[in-house]
C-alpha cells in the first residue's frame, strides 16, 4: 500500500515546521507527502524547501506543494487539490498544526482496511503549551528543544489534560479490537482521518460549496456511508496533538449545516462540485 500524507496549511509556517519535523521522525514514512497551502506565503514555501533538504533524497520520494489563492476559508477545495495530486492508494489528512507521534503513520497503515475509512484522535493543546513549543523552549517530552521532532506524550500525560490522557495511550496490539467500539466515541474531525483514494474519487471528494467553517468533513463522511464505506476508529495509536489557535469564524455555519442536512435526507453519494474538476484540469 502506498500511503500519501496530505497536510493542509494557511499562513502558519512556524507550526508547519514542527509538523514536518514530526513527519521526518516517522517510523513508517509516507511514500508521498503533499503540503496543500491556502495562499502563497513565502515563509511556508521556505519551510517546505527546508523540509525537502532535511529529509534528503527519496524521503519521501514524492513531495508536492499545491496552492490555491486565499479567498476565505475554502478547506474543502484545498483538500480536493490534494486528492487530485495524490498518487498513493491511501490518503491520511492532517491539519498543518497537528504534532504526530512517531508511529502515527504506521498506526494508520496497520488499521487501513477495504470498505472503511479511519477516524483518528485529536488531542487539543492549551495556549501556554503551544507557545512554548513554537518558541522552541521545550518539546512535549519535557526536555530542551533541539529544533527537530517533538516526542509525545511527555508532560501532556500529566497536569490539566484530564481524560485526554487516555488518547495518548499507544497500544498497537489493541488497535484492531478498538476500531469498531471506538467509532461510537470519536467525533468526525478531518484533522486526523484516513481514506482509500478510490473511495474519495467514487464520491467526488469534498463538496466545494462548503466555504467557511464546517461541517464539510461530516458531509463527505455521510456520502461515504451512503456509498457503503463505513467508519472505524483509531484508538491506542494514531496519536496527534493539535496546537492551539483561535476558532475560525462561524458566519456561514447555518448554510453549511443545511448542506449536510440535505445530504443526510437525500442519501446522496456524490457531490456536484468536487474533485472531478481538478482531475480534469490536471489531464489538460
Amino acid at each position: 500500500m502506498r500511503l500519501t500524507l496530505a497536510i493542509t496549511t494557511h499562513a502558519r509556517a512556524d507550526a508547519l515546521a514542527r509538523v514536518l519535523a514530526c513527519v521526518r521522525a516517522q517510523t513508517r514514512p509516507p511514500e508521498e507527502l503533499i503540503v496543500a497551502e491556502d495562499g502563497t506565503d513565502p515563509a511556508t514555501a521556505a519551510v517546505v524547501a527546508r523540509h525537502a533538504a532535511a529529509a534528503g533524497a527519496g524521503v519521501p520520494p514524492h513531495l508536492h506543494h499545491v496552492q490555491q489563492a486565499h479567498l476565505g476559508f475554502r478547506v474543502a477545495r484545498l483538500r480536493n487539490l490534494a486528492i487530485a495530486a495524490a498518487t498513493g492508494d491511501y490518503i491520511v489528512f492532517i491539519d498543518g498544526d497537528m504534532l504526530l507521534h512517531p508511529a502515527f503513520l504506521g498506526d494508520h497503515a496497520r488499521c487501513a482496511r477495504p470498505g472503511r475509512w479511519t477516524q483518528g484522535v485529536r488531542i487539543p493543546l492549551d495556549a501556554a503549551t503551544t507557545q512554548k513549543m513554537l518558541a522552541g523552549a521545550v518539546d512535549p517530552a519535557g526536555g530542551a528543544a533541539d529544533g527537530d521532532a517533538p516526542t509525545l506524550p511527555g508532560p501532556l500525560s500529566r497536569g490539566r489534560f484530564g481524560l485526554r490522557r487516555a488518547a495518548l495511550w499507544h497500544a498497537p496490539r489493541l488497535q484492531r479490537l478498538l476500531r469498531g467500539p471506538g467509532a461510537a466515541l470519536l467525533a468526525v474531525k478531518s484533522c486526523n482521518q484516513g481514506f482509500w483514494r478510490a473511495d474519495l474519487l467514487r464520491v467526488n471528494g469534498f463538496d466545494e460549496r462548503f466555504e467557511g467553517w464546517g461541517p464539510e468533513d461530516k458531509e463527505l463522511c455521510a456520502r461515504l456511508a451512503h456509498a457503503g464505506v463505513r467508519r472505524q476508529a483509531l484508538l491506542g495509536g494514531g496519536i496527534a496533538c493539535h496546537l492551539h489557535h483561535p476558532p475560525a469564524p462561524r458566519d456561514r455555519r447555518a448554510f453549511n449545516e443545511s448542506l449536510l442536512a440535505a445530504t443526510l435526507v437525500s442519501g446522496a453519494t456524490r457531490c456536484e462540485r468536487g474533485v472531478d474538476a481538478h482531475l480534469a484540469a490536471a489531464r489538460g
